[in-house]
């Protein structure tokens, strides 16, 4: 994997996330996908995720069935290392897919018009 590849995190079965990963494919987009549910997001990394993207609120699916399952009191983490515990008990909590480009610029979701303008086509 080149240092300016991207890539893509998800769970494999998710709708979304195939959606991405056959638009890539599409494209010829070289890209590594990461099953973060196998492989574990290090907490520094959520973390740069979340500030990058503009909060925790922006990284986290709420209107996804795990977190309205959630006991309420879990749903109002109030730092950093309560929402990396989280998203570490829970990762279907993060937005899919979790797309990071080479020069670490990161977006959530799939959209073909955000994946054409994020890829220059």
């Amino acid at each position: 994997m080149s240092d300016t590849q991207p890539v893509l995190y998800g769970l494999p079965n998710c709708d979304t996330c195939k959606k991405a990963r056959n638009w890539l494919n599409r494209f010829d987009i070289e890209h590594h996908f990461v099953d973060y549910r196998a492989n574990p997001v290090p907490a520094a990394t959520l973390k740069a995720w979340a500030a990058q993207l503009g909060g925790w609120e922006k990284l986290i699916n709420k209107a996804s069935t795990t977190w309205r399952n959630l006991l309420p009191q879990r749903k109002n983490p109030g730092s950093d290392p309560e929402w990396t515990l989280l998203i570490k008990e829970h990762p279907a909590l993060v937005k899919r897919p979790v797309l990071v480009m080479g020069d670490g610029s990161v977006s959530v979701g799939f959209k073909d018009n955000l994946y054409k303008q994020r890829f220059g086509l």
